[in-house]
């Protein structure tokens, strides 16, 4: 089961508004949230899920609002905890800045979207892409008679229009890795991970099929080709568009894709990640308000900063907060990840050009000072 009404509500908890989907909870039970979730926030037991009598609150918070879902029934959470989110991006793709101003500003638009993301309490057409080709922002005469739903809203393929022309067909990929590193004050590696995301900027006519090829270790042993130069993709997610089945079966990346840009995947590497970028400091305390912060980056840089302060007393008891470093790397990828292929299948039969770019950044890359 879903969520029985979803409600946007203000910081003090007054509802901005609202969409009824099942009629089996009172629409009044939201004034319950509020004054539930203070008292939880007090006591120090917050929890994403709150409960008064029979009902539940399913919320999350988004710059100055609450988006809460309301059931009665077993339902999905994570079900509804993706529709929510899903909601706070349709709304940003609609008004750029989702807050209280903007949902004054556009109830009527709302009303509207609310009533295609969900039927029933069950998430419906959710892609902002193909709702912006039937919901828009600009008023609109009344024609009787005649359907305004576009036919991929009925289609197998909901997140792709027909009839899309280029005179250019190209793909472009590119492959984005974070590196979440924390270093010890010896140089030990304490924490380590790889964030990695597959995003694609798709310029094609028709209804392409699309077949990406990864150097991906379990495609890599089913095939016989051994080990070498693969890597083992963990927490793999993948956009919906791709045909799962046939990822379980093969490791064949299939999909009809989205027009423009959408992430195709993300996943995780849990493995020993050695320092890309290492920094030595050290920190000294000469008096009372002057310390001397040397900052050494590998070979190429030197900092030394001076700085007076009021007094450095509290240091001692507070401790020294670590360095955090920010970088980015073109051309390379950190768990050697590599795209070996990119199939473009058009009934038409035209040529098309993928382009691949390869980036390693900096996620929560520290490094604590001595």
């Amino acid at each position: 089961m879903s969520a029985s009404a979803v409600f946007v509500l203000d910081l003090k908890g007054k509802p901005l508004i609202s969409r009824n989907y099942k009629g089996d909870v009172s629409m009044a039970e939201i004034d319950h949230f509020m004054p539930l979730l203070m008292q939880k926030e007090e006591e120090g037991a917050l929890t994403p899920l709150l409960t008064h009598g029979k009902v539940h609150f399913l919320w999350i918070k988004h710059t100055n609002l609450y988006l809460v879902a309301t059931t009665m029934k077993n339902a999905n959470a994570s079900l509804v905890y993706s529709f929510l989110y899903k909601v706070v991006e349709v709304f940003s793709e609609y008004f750029k800045e989702l807050e209280e101003e903007s949902i004054r500003d556009n109830f009527v638009v709302i009303y509207e979207l609310l009533d295609e993301l969900m039927d029933f309490g069950f998430p419906q057409t959710t892609d902002s892409k193909i709702l912006q080709e039937y919901i828009t922002q600009q008023g609109n005469k009344l024609e009787t008679g005649k359907s305004h739903v576009p036919p991929t809203v009925t289609n197998a393929v909901s997140w792709r229009s027909e009839g899309i022309r280029y005179k250019k067909n190209e793909v472009f990929i590119d492959v984005i890795e974070s590196v979440n590193l924390l270093v010890n004050t010896n140089g030990s590696v304490l924490l380590s991970e790889i964030m990695g995301t597959i995003k694609l900027k798709v310029f094609l006519s028709g209804m392409p099929e699309l077949r990406l090829g990864l150097n991906d270790r379990m495609l890599f042993e089913l095939t016989g080709r051994g080990k070498n130069k693969s890597v083992e993709l963990e927490d793999v997610k993948f956009h919906q568009c791709v045909r799962l089945s046939r990822f379980e079966n093969d490791r064949t990346i299939s999909f009809i894709p989205p027009d423009g840009d959408f992430e195709l995947m993300s996943y995780r590497l849990n493995t020993q990640v050695k320092p890309l970028i290492w920094i030595e400091s050290v920190i000294e305390k000469f008096s009372h308000s002057r310390v001397e912060i040397m900052v050494k980056g590998g070979k190429e840089f030197l900092m030394r900063a001076h700085f007076g302060l009021p007094s450095v007393e509290k240091e001692e008891v507070e401790g020294r907060p670590p360095i955090a470093v920010r970088f980015e790397i073109p051309y390379f990828t950190v768990s050697g990840i590599q795209v070996r292929y990119m199939k473009i299948i058009e009934k038409s039969g035209y040529q098309a050009l993928p382009w691949v770019r390869y980036i390693t950044q900096s996620g929560d890359y520290q490094l604590r000072t001595q």
